[in-house]
C-alpha cells in the first residue's frame, strides 16, 4: 500500500518551490510559453494580466531570452498589466510604463497597440471612467487567460491593500504606509512615493482563468504563510485567492521557509529527526510555551505534536540536555577561535592562531552595521582583519548630501585660496546638474563618482576607528553595480576575477560574506552570489589555501538569523553595543533619513541593536547567559 503524502495538507492553495527565483522564474516563462503558443495554434489572441515590481522581473528577462533564442513570438499577445502609481507620468523612472517597455514590451514583437496600463496622469475627475473602460477592455479582448501576481509583505496583490474586497474592481486607492515604505527603494526616499495609485481590484483578478503568484525570499515567506494556510480574509489580500478553482503559487526555497512543511514538518506527517531538525523543534516548543529548554517535559512534547520525537529520542531530559548543549555551545566570545580552548564543539578552529580574516561588505557600511562588534573583537585579539567592500555604494547617498560636501569643496578652496580650475569647473558643472536634475534623469559619472567617494571616506574612517590600517581596506568597485540606476546588473565575469584576485593575496582562513538578501535592490544576493562563484573557481584552481579556509554568513542590515539556525552567536557588553553603535554613526550619508530603507522605517544602527538585543534575549529565554545584545552566523559549506 502507498503511503499517501501529507507534507502539503495544511495548504489551501497549490505550491510550487523551486531551488531559486532563476528556476521559479524559467517555470512561470514555460507556462506562459505554453499558452502563447497554444492560442497561436487556435488562430487566437492571449490575453495576459501582468505584474510589476521586484519579483517578475527574472521571469520577463526569460520570455525575453525565448523571444530571441526561441522564436517566441508576441504579436498574437495582449497585455493588461495590475497597476500604476497616481499621479505619474509615463516616462519616469518609477512608472510602470517605464519598467514594462524596459523589461519586455520594447524587447519583443509585441504590438504597442496591444499592451495597456492605467493612465497614471489622468485628470482626478476622469479616473473614474478611465476605470470603466479599462475594466471594458479586459472584457471585450475575451478576460485574462493568464493573470501573473506578485505578492507584497503585507498581503496585497496588485495595488488591494488589505481591506480589499473579493468584489473590488479596477479603481483609485489610497497606498498603505507598508506598501509606501516598502517601494521607497525605487524613488531614494519615503517623501517622494506616491500616495494613490490605479489598480485592477480583486474581482477583476479572479475573473482570470489561470493565476500564478510569484514571491520570492524571505521578506516573503511569512505572508506567503498566511495566504496559502491561513483564512481566506479580506486583511490579508492574496488569502482570497483560495476561492480560485485554478491558481498557483510558485515560490522559492526561502520563500517557502515559513511553510509547516518545512518549519514544522512533524505537523505534517513522518519527518526525519535530525540534531537540526531536533533543536529546531524542541527551541521553537520552548519559545511558544516561555520555558527554558531544561524545563520542558514529556506532556510538553506530547501535548504539542511532538510525541514522535519522544518514541525517536527517549524521554524529554535527555532531548533537552542535548539541545541545550547545541545552544550553549554556539556562544563564544572568540570569533577567530579560541587559542587554548582544545573543544571539538568550538564553533571556529583554535588553530591557527591568529588567523587572516577578510569581511566582505556589500555597501561600504554593511560590515560595521550587521559584524561590527565581531569586527572589532576579531582585531583586538590579534588577527589580520581584511574589509573587502565590494560596491560603491554611490546610489544611497542623496543629492543633498553631494551638494553638502560641493559647498564645503568651494569654501575650502575660497578660504585657503586654492586655484584649481578643473576641479572648480567639476564642482560647478556638478551643482548645476543637481539643481536641474529630473526624476527621469540618472546621475552623471561625475556625480556618481562624488556620491562614490563620500562612502569610501565613510568607510575608510571605520576602518581607522576599529584600528585597521589603510591597506587592510580593500574597494572593490563591482562593475555589475555601476548602472547610475538603481536597476543592477546581473553578476559578470569581471565581478568574479576581481574577487578571486583579492582572495588570492588575502589568502583568508576566514570570509565573512552577508547572507542577508532582503535589501531592496538584491546587491546583497550577486554580491554573495560572486563570493561562492570565486571560491568554486578558486577551489576548481587547487589553490591550497582554501582547504583551510571557512565561510561564515552574517545578517544585520535587513534582517537576522532564526535563533534555530544560529552556530556562531558573539556575545557584546553594553559599552561594546555602544562601541558599535559610534562606528556606525560614522557612515554619516546613511544617518537620520535612510535612502532606500524599505519597508523597516528605523535607521541601521536602531535595527542593528534592536536584532542583537532580541537575539540575546531569546539565548536568555530559553535558559542561557542573558547579555545585552548577540551577533550572530551561519557557516556555509562550500
Amino acid at each position: 500500500m502507498n503511503k499517501i503524502d501529507l507534507t502539503d495538507s495544511l495548504e489551501k492553495i497549490p505550491v510550487r518551490i523551486f531551488p531559486d527565483p532563476a528556476k521559479g522564474s524559467l517555470f512561470v516563462a514555460e507556462q506562459i510559453a505554453s499558452l502563447i503558443r497554444q492560442k497561436e495554434k487556435e488562430g487566437k489572441k492571449a490575453v495576459i494580466g501582468l505584474a510589476t515590481g521586484s519579483s517578475p522581473k527574472t521571469l520577463y528577462a526569460q520570455l525575453v531570452r525565448m523571444h530571441k533564442e526561441e522564436g517566441l513570438s508576441f504579436k498574437n499577445v495582449i497585455a493588461f498589466n495590475l497597476d500604476q502609481y497616481y499621479p505619474m507620468d509615463k516616462d519616469a523612472l518609477q512608472s510602470y510604463h517605464y519598467f514594462m517597455r524596459k523589461n519586455l514590451f520594447e524587447q519583443t514583437d509585441i504590438d504597442p497597440d496591444n499592451y495597456h496600463l492605467p493612465d497614471g496622469m489622468v485628470p482626478k475627475d476622469k479616473v473614474k471612467e478611465h476605470c470603466l473602460n479599462y475594466e471594458k477592455q479586459i472584457e471585450d479582448a475575451g478576460g485574462l487567460d493568464l493573470q501573473i501576481l506578485g505578492i507584497g509583505v503585507n498581503g496585497h496583490i496588485g495595488f488591494n491593500e488589505p481591506g480589499s474586497g473579493i468584489y473590488t474592481k479596477t479603481r483609485l486607492i489610497t497606498l498603505d504606509n507598508s506598501t509606501r515604505l516598502a517601494n521607497s527603494y525605487e524613488f531614494g526616499n519615503m517623501s517622494q512615493v506616491p500616495r494613490m495609485a490605479i489598480t485592477m481590484g480583486i474581482s477583476t483578478i479572479l475573473k482570470s482563468k489561470k493565476i500564478i503568484l510569484m514571491a520570492w525570499g524571505q521578506a516573503k515567506a511569512a505572508v506567503v504563510k498566511k495566504a496559502v494556510e491561513g483564512d481566506d480574509t479580506e486583511e490579508v489580500p492574496a488569502s482570497l485567492l483560495q476561492n480560485h478553482d485554478d491558481c498557483t503559487f510558485v515560490i522559492d526555497e526561502t520563500g517557502a521557509s515559513e511553510l509547516t512543511r518545512f518549519k514544522s514538518p512533524w505537523l505534517t506527517g513522518e519527518c526525519e529527526w535530525t540534531d537540526k531538525m531536533v533543536k529546531r523543534a524542541v527551541v521553537n516548543l520552548a519559545l511558544k510555551l516561555n520555558k527554558p529548554v531544561l524545563s520542558l517535559t514529556n506532556n510538553d512534547y506530547n501535548d504539542n505534536g511532538l510525541s514522535d520525537l519522544l518514541v525517536e529520542k527517549g524521554d524529554a531530559y535527555e532531548i533537552n540536555l542535548q539541545v541545550f548543549y547545541l545552544l550553549r555551545d554556539s556562544i563564544t566570545g572568540w570569533p577567530g577561535g579560541k587559542p587554548t580552548d582544545k573543544r571539538s564543539s568550538h564553533p571556529e578552529r583554535h588553530d591557527p592562531f591568529p588567523k587572516r580574516a577578510l569581511i566582505f561588505s556589500p555597501h561600504p557600511d554593511d560590515d560595521i552595521i550587521s559584524m561590527g562588534g565581531t569586527f572589532m573583537r576579531l582585531h583586538d585579539q590579534g588577527h589580520e582583519v581584511h574589509v573587502a567592500y565590494q560596491t560603491s555604494g554611490n546610489i544611497a547617498v542623496t543629492d543633498e548630501f553631494v551638494t553638502r560636501f560641493i559647498d564645503f569643496a568651494v569654501g575650502f578652496e575660497n578660504m585657503f585660496d586654492i586655484d584649481e580650475t578643473k576641479s572648480r569647473k567639476l564642482l560647478e558643472d556638478a551643482t548645476s546638474f543637481l539643481n536641474t536634475k529630473k526624476s527621469t534623469e540618472k546621475d552623471t559619472e561625475e556625480i556618481r563618482a562624488i556620491k562614490g567617494l563620500i562612502r569610501r571616506c565613510e568607510a575608510k574612517a571605520t576602518c581607522k576607528y576599529v584600528g585597521l590600517t589603510e591597506d587592510r581596506a580593500h574597494f572593490m568597485n563591482l562593475p555589475f553595480y555601476e548602472t547610475g540606476t538603481i536597476e543592477k546588473k546581473p553578476m559578470g565575469p569581471d565581478d568574479v576575477k576581481l574577487t578571486i584576485d583579492l582572495l588570492n593575496r588575502v589568502q583568508p582562513h576566514q570570509i565573512y560574506c552577508a547572507g542577508d538578501f532582503a535589501d531592496p535592490h538584491g546587491t546583497h544576493k550577486v554580491c554573495f552570489d560572486v563570493v561562492i562563484e570565486a571560491l568554486k573557481q578558486i577551489k576548481q584552481s587547487g589553490a591550497a589555501w582554501i582547504n583551510d579556509c571557512w565561510l561564515w554568513l552574517y545578517k544585520g542590515a535587513w534582517q537576522e538569523w532564526d535563533i534555530t539556525e544560529i552556530e556562531m552567536a558573539i556575545p557584546m557588553s553594553p559599552d561594546q553595543v555602544i562601541k558599535k553603535r559610534h562606528g556606525i554613526f560614522i557612515h554619516q550619508s546613511q544617518k537620520d533619513s535612510v535612502p532606500f530603507q524599505g519597508s523597516d522605517d528605523r535607521e541601521f544602527w536602531q535595527r542593528a541593536e534592536e536584532r542583537n538585543a532580541n537575539t540575546a534575549q531569546l539565548y536568555a529565554r530559553l535558559g542561557l547567559t542573558q547579555y545585552a545584545a548577540m551577533e550572530a552566523f551561519v557557516r556555509w559549506d562550500f
